[in-house]
């Protein structure tokens, strides 16, 4: 068992109809989560789940709120958030990585009880403060000082209606005037217009927002941030010059008040350019101010990649919510039996079933590992970068690794939380359904994660890119390791199947799982590149080559590079000496459940690229992951416990950790306002034939 501090961190679950499972289990379900989570940050969790729940404003909503009442509620717990002041003052003054961490982990608790409340403080507060650091210079501190205290309601302005990625070709315009030493910003057309701004819509009253910077000689230098007042802060109208407004009802996530602006040559002062790397004098001159560049590496770093790590985060919460939400309804949910009139069995104990929601369960596993490896990295090299000066070379190496292993994994752990959301809700039936089982709403307000922060597809070919430069680079340039095994890469392509079970080594293994990796990256790499110098002998571009090379070839590469990641980094945990005995066998089936899935999916590419002939292949992946799922299943709801937040949070009636299945739906039917009462426009739906007979 956990030491009694730890243990006392973690509430038990009570005792109920899930216990027929839990009992089954042959480890404690709280030092397997202790295995996915460290201790420190699961303290911080619970500590705030257990001050929150005592908030009215926290309260879980049992109906759906009009668009304006979410943004006023999600306005109102950010104010709300600001009084509790959840992190201890002494958080301020600790190491970048500690303080970071802590932050990140009262951002996770959040996000699971109010995702809009979580996303508005990571725009107005986490990003703009991040992107401030890294643009910004003293001149800017009393700023930052603000929106830190949440004295300011705070906004990131990038996106226009007609860009997104592409942010370079970005059209709104900032002319330096050297007559009154300000910045005329100007927005040319609607297309210009800045669009889908968290916070702007009806809150914030000042902008970081990227324009084209001119000089009075009419030179372009390229995008840069500016500081932009918007609104009065005490009256929230806007600034002449400014129109400002909200973008209308989304899919989910309306509590976050997106907007739109446009600006007619509207006027900032020249001290609100951001000038970490370029200034204007007062005379319109454009100067360079480049200088530490370790420093001004780190800060970019942290502006760029902070964004899509907490997305990631929040993202394999999320995918646990529903695999838990799946594992508990399907132990407790009884259909059919060997019998016709015997007793019914539980759905979790059909194949079919443990084929449909256990890989999810165990990419649940997985995926918060290795986001959680992943961070450390990141923080590591921001404070590193901080620290020094020097080094810059072998900085800019493990940066680029890290903005590759980055683009990589956004895109495999937000779409494998949406694809385990929907399967979720249909394996649980009708019931899953309920706007009350929550899986609606998980996935409502996950979906836009697929899409910010970069779209998953483009965002993807930014670690091809990289991998594609490390295979043809003289020297591969991995520091953090993830692309070694292309230094091994032709005795890896000269293996295959049969050869690795020459080689002795055993299918249901991690060598196994992983040497099958190594050889699918390389036989993509080669292809990719094969590909594209095809393109380029018969005088196709680059940027024509790369896209054209994307689909069963880039795009592939990108997800089984992050899946590689994700699946040595929970090996590398399991492995560790704190891991108990009891637990290493659960852990084991995880991993190669989870491993076994993936290279399933890329089948196809196995037998194309002559790794494997005949069935043998495909009947070993497929029949370990089946054999998998069958030893998982006295151990899913254990897993699913150390997964899950409390009831409050989960805020599903058809998961709560009592295992009352039908007593909790029958309690949300009975009480539901309304459900008992006539209608109040009965008399509007009598048919119109029975009402002349009346």
């Amino acid at each position: 068992m956990p030491i009694q501090e730890e243990c006392t961190a973690i509430p038990d679950v009570p005792r109920g109809p899930l216990c027929a499972y839990r009992s089954k289990a042959q480890f404690s379900w709280k030092d397997f989560r202790l295995v996915l989570e460290d201790k420190e940050l699961v303290k911080i969790k619970y500590d705030i789940w257990r001050r929150l729940e005592s908030e009215p404003l926290f309260s879980p909503v049992t109906a759906t709120l009009s668009v304006d009442q979410q943004k006023e509620r999600a306005a109102r717990q950010v104010n709300r958030i600001a009084d509790l002041e959840l992190a201890p003052s002494e958080i301020y003054s600790k190491p970048y990585k500690y303080r970071v961490r802590y932050l990140m982990s009262i951002n996770e608790a959040l996000h699971a009880v109010c995702p809009s409340l979580s996303v508005k403080i990571a725009l107005g507060v986490g990003l703009f403060t991040n992107s401030l650091l890294a643009m910004g210079t003293e001149r800017h501190q009393d700023t930052y000082n603000k929106a830190w205290n949440r004295e300011i309601i705070t906004c990131l302005a990038i996106t226009e209606v007609s860009h997104g990625s592409n942010t370079k070709r970005c059209r709104t315009t900032a002319t330096y005037d050297p007559a009154t030493q300000e910045f005329v910003i100007h927005t040319p057309d609607f297309e210009a217009a800045k669009c889908w701004i968290g916070n702007l819509g009806k809150t914030a009253s000042i902008a970081l927002l990227f324009a084209i910077l001119y000089t009075a000689d009419g030179e372009n230098h390229g995008l840069q941030g500016f500081l932009v007042p918007i609104r009065d802060p005490k009256t929230l109208l806007p600034y002449p010059g400014v129109t400002v407004g909200d973008i209308g009802e989304k899919i989910g996530l309306n509590g976050i008040d997106n907007g739109f602006v446009m600006f007619n040559h509207y006027r900032i002062p020249r001290e609100n350019l951001l000038n970490r790397t370029g200034d204007v004098t007062p005379e319109g001159v454009y100067e360079s101010t480049f200088s530490e560049p370790g420093k001004i590496l780190g800060a970019v770093l942290e502006s760029f990649s902070a964004g899509r790590l907490g997305i990631m985060q929040e993202s394999s919460n999320t995918l646990s919510h529903a695999a838990v939400i799946a594992v508990r309804y399907a132990a407790l949910r009884k259909q059919f039996g060997t019998d016709r009139n015997g007793p019914e069995q539980s759905i979790i104990e059909y194949q079919l079933h443990q084929w449909r929601i256990f890989p999810y369960l165990a990419a649940a596993c997985v995926l918060k590992v290795s986001v959680f490896a992943m961070t450390e990295i990141y923080l590591e090299t921001v404070q590193k970068s901080q620290a020094e000066s020097n080094g810059f070379e072998l900085l800019t190496q493990i940066v680029s690794e890290i903005h590759a292993l980055v683009s990589s994994s956004k895109p495999l752990v937000t779409w494998t939380a949406r694809d385990a959301i929907q399967e979720s809700r249909e394996a649980c039936g009708g019931h899953g359904y309920l706007r009350a089982a929550n899986l609606g709403e998980l996935r409502n307000n996950h979906d836009p994660s697929c899409t910010y922060e970069g779209d998953n597809n483009v965002l993807g070919q930014q670690a091809s890119n990289w991998l594609i430069r490390q295979w043809k680079n003289a020297k591969v340039e991995s520091p953090v390791g993830t692309a070694s095994f292309i230094t091994r890469r032709d005795a890896i392509l000269n293996s295959d199947f049969e050869a690795l079970l020459r080689k002795g080594v055993h299918i249901e293994s991690p060598d196994f799982v992983s040497q099958c990796y190594e050889w699918l990256m390389c036989w993509l790499l080669k292809g990719s590149v094969a590909k594209m110098d095809e393109a380029g002998k018969v005088g196709l571009d680059t940027f024509t080559a790369r896209n054209n090379c994307q689909v069963y070839r880039a795009r592939d590469l990108s997800r089984a590079y992050a899946e590689y990641y994700a699946l040595e980094s929970f090996r590398s945990r399991c492995a560790r000496a704190d891991v108990k005995e009891e637990l290493r066998p659960v852990l084991y089936r995880v991993y190669l459940l989870y491993g076994m899935w993936c290279l399933d999916r890329h089948m196809t590419t196995f037998y194309a690229g002559s790794f494997a002939k005949g069935s043998q292949f495909a009947d070993a992946v497929r029949g370990t992951l089946l054999r998998m799922c069958g030893e998982l299943k006295d151990s899913a709801v254990a897993i699913a416990d150390a997964l899950a937040p409390p009831d409050w949070v989960l805020n599903s009636v058809i998961a709560k950790s009592d295992g009352r299945l039908y007593e909790n739906i029958q309690s949300v039917f009975m009480t539901n306002p309304g459900a008992l009462e006539r209608a109040s426009w009965w008399k509007d739906v009598i048919p119109s034939k029975l009402k002349s007979k009346l």
